[in-house]
């Protein structure tokens, strides 16, 4: 759509690294025809082992789940090997690509005892029925980035909230009718994370909440 053409307006959602990917020039002056909000920061990546580690401290050994030929899937796995050492864990990574590939690749790292899994952002939420399924089928503690993976029975989710950047943007699309233009729109990251647990499917996996990690969750699915 950018490429096709350079006077329309265009404001973007759920963008994962817009800088990284050449769709802006920066996030504060995006420059062009360009503005939008992105659907996360790297940041975030570093959160997911952390709480993973709250609410299963036996895990020695997590695998995350990534798509290896994008830029996201890269940087977030690096990410969560920066923040890995105080958390005397094992990572490993696994290719967020085709199901039966992800899956073999999930059972085998299973196989051996203390293993957990992280499900990064990109490649992974169309797949969302396969994952979980796997992490039920091979009893892997197992956090997730958006809510819906808990919805769907995943054990905990930290990631920002999905609906959120559609609410922002018309605020953006409203500016832009008033002449503004996008190129001095800053390209905004989310404001709102949410965290979620499936308490249910951590008593299928004998594990018990931390009294502080329930009072910090935004949702308790039973």
């Amino acid at each position: 759509m950018v490429r096709a053409t350079d006077s329309i307006p265009i404001v973007f959602l759920q963008v994962i690294d817009p800088v990284g990917s050449g769709l802006i020039e920066s996030m504060a002056q995006p420059g062009a025809n360009v503005t939008g909000f992105t659907q996360f920061e790297y940041s975030l990546a570093g959160k997911w082992l952390e709480l993973l580690k709250e609410i299963a401290p036996h895990l020695s050994r997590v695998a995350v789940l990534r798509d290896a030929n994008r830029g996201p899937g890269i940087g977030q796995f690096a990410v969560i090997q920066a923040t890995a050492p105080p958390h005397q864990v094992e990572l490993r990574p696994i290719n967020a690509g085709d199901p039966a590939e992800m899956e073999r690749g999930i059972a085998a790292f299973a196989r051996n005892p203390n293993a957990g899994l992280i499900v990064t952002i990109g490649g992974t939420a169309v797949r969302r029925d396969v994952i979980v399924a796997a992490a039920a089928k091979y009893r892997l503690p197992t956090i997730y980035p958006y809510r819906y993976f808990v919805s769907d029975g995943g054990l905990i989710s930290y990631g920002p909230d999905t609906i959120e950047p559609y609410v922002r943007a018309a605020s953006y699309v409203h500016r832009i009718f008033k002449g503004e233009k996008p190129a001095n729109l800053p390209v905004q990251a989310p404001t709102k994370y949410q965290l979620a647990i499936n308490l249910k499917t951590a008593k299928a996996l004998g594990l018990i909440v931390p009294p502080s990690l329930l009072a910090r969750a935004d949702e308790l699915i039973e």
